[in-house]
């Protein structure tokens, strides 16, 4: 008599119709009508700063000292009602589409592969093996992530993984807030304690005139001291929830998370052959991810590879996760036991349960197209530019790195805040004897902590809504953390400049 397939167990796509896929409508409401306010707000800045622009070269960088104001009118009101309408005309369309495209692959995605106990049994799988060394998987899970960000330059691909390791950090006695710092947050810190990123080591220094990923040992050593601080913040967090749950801000909403993840576990789901096939088929095809991430690094550094195809390569890391996670989890469904019309009503669940995120992003995306067209951004750096000139080397520093940070508040990519601002402050470095590897690293440093700080990122507000995180909660559990890395990057930039690096 076999006892590895409890009848309590439910069958795939059965059982109760909860889902761990939620996202509260509250906190949508609340996220919305912050990212409105912060529309308004930009679009009051368009009327009230003067506009003007520097000249471009033939690569679309500034060219430094060609700043004029602008004479023509100011952006018309009504634009910044059409914004979100018109953003979708720009060239940031693709981008976009690409995203949301993602998002509804993932939300669909995600509830076959809860709905058919895949999840479960990935879960069961992970717990089951580090039971005994629960700290040596957060330390693990914490470094593969932060090489993803450092090495190969994932972080919207990120997205996916969050509502996997919520589940193991539930699982294993912690909280959902530590599945978000062993998966997102890991994979933007590594993005900031850049080595290799494509997204911003390897354009910065091309910009500057450097060899490529020359400077290594000290952005291991950024590396290796952001991976610490970080390790430290979710250890003493995940220690403190196994201690006392209910000190956990998101105690209440994990409570149902919590008994779901434990009857997982006792219905032993990881001893059925069906689902350890699916979960393997699942794993193997999320594996491929590394591939196309691998594929895109090569194909950035190479020098022979056209730029077209070089900007192509850059979408591939996403392209891939999004193509191989559906895949696999699609693959994985059947193989569990959900075929047909299941498997489709199913994934249409999951799609409509992510739709309300969709606004969101196009928010996001419609402040950023404000403010280009309002034609501020030049006045804003110029701005800062004509008030630094003055400066000792490391406040000098220190203003690139308040400048990054800002900047990434209205424009979240890495490439073009660097083809913005690197032309001008680079030689202001030049000037001020601020070496050009510092600024490499001063910029990685703020563009990286910043991707996950703003309500303007995309990412974050995507991925606190899988787990039902609000905004506020993120930032009361974050806070600290952001000071922490905020002071070490200081610390980090003081040493850079007193080496000479």
């Amino acid at each position: 008599m076999k006892n590895a397939e409890p009848a309590a167990a439910p069958a795939p796509g059965q059982g109760d119709s909860e889902t761990a896929l939620k996202l509260n409508k509250k906190t949508i409401l609340i996220i919305t009508a912050l990212l409105l306010g912060i529309l308004l707000l930009a679009g009051v800045l368009t009327q009230v700063v003067p506009r003007g622009a520097y000249a471009l070269d033939e690569n679309g960088a500034i060219i430094n000292g060609t700043y004029q104001r602008l004479t023509d009118a100011k952006l018309p009101v009504w634009r910044i009602f059409t914004s979100p309408v018109e953003v979708f005309l720009s060239g940031d369309a693709m981008t976009g589409v690409a995203i949301l495209l993602f998002i509804v692959l993932v939300g669909g995605t995600f509830l076959i592969l809860e709905k058919s106990l895949v999840i479960a049994t990935i879960m069961s799988t992970i717990v089951q093996r580090f039971a005994q060394r629960k700290y040596t998987l957060l330390a693990l899970i914490t470094l593969v992530c932060m090489a993803l960000g450092s090495v190969v330059g994932i972080l919207e691909e990120s997205i996916t993984l969050v509502p996997l390791a919520a589940a193991i950090a539930l699982a294993l006695g912690w909280d959902s807030l530590t599945g978000l710092g062993i998966s997102l947050v890991a994979v933007a810190m590594g993005y900031s304690a850049a080595t290799f990123n494509p997204f911003n080591v390897v354009v910065v220094q091309t910009m500057a005139g450097l060899p490529l990923f020359s400077g290594l040992g000290f952005r291991l050593v950024v590396f290796v001291a952001f991976y610490a601080a970080l390790l430290l913040f979710l250890t003493l967090h995940a220690k403190r929830v196994e201690r006392k749950p209910e000190s956990s801000i998101t105690y209440q909403s994990d409570l149902e998370l919590r008994k779901r993840f434990a009857g997982s576990m006792e219905n032993n789901l990881a001893a059925r052959p069906e689902l350890r096939k699916a979960a393997k088929i699942f794993v193997c095809c999320i594996s491929g991810v590394l591939v196309c991430a691998a594929l895109s690094f090569v194909a950035q550094m190479l020098p022979f590879v056209p730029e077209g195809v070089k900007s192509l390569a850059g979408y591939l890391p996403m392209g891939g996760m999004a193509l191989l996670f559906t895949l696999g989890g699609i693959l994985a469904g059947r193989k569990a036991g959900l075929r047909g019309k299941a498997l489709a009503a199913v994934f249409w669940q999951g799609v409509k349960t992510v739709a309300p995120i969709a606004p969101l992003l196009i928010f996001v995306m419609s402040i950023t197209f404000l403010l280009k067209e309002g034609k501020i951004i030049d006045t804003i750096l110029h701005a800062v530019y004509e008030n630094v000139k003055g400066l000792e080397p490391y406040p000098v520093i220190m203003v690139i790195f308040a400048l990054v940070v800002v900047m990434e508040f209205f424009i979240g990519s890495g490439t073009a805040k660097a083809f913005l601002i690197m032309p001008i402050l680079l030689p202001l470095a030049d000037m001020l004897s601020v070496t050009r590897q510092v600024v490499v690293v001063d910029f990685s440093l703020a563009d990286g902590v910043c991707n996950i700080l703003y309500p303007t990122s995309g990412v974050m507000i995507i991925a606190i809504g899988l787990i039902n995180v609000s905004y506020g909660k993120f930032l009361r559990w974050t806070w600290k953390l952001f000071l922490l890395m905020f002071a070490l990057s200081a610390l980090l930039l003081w040493v850079a400049q007193r080496v000479h690096y």
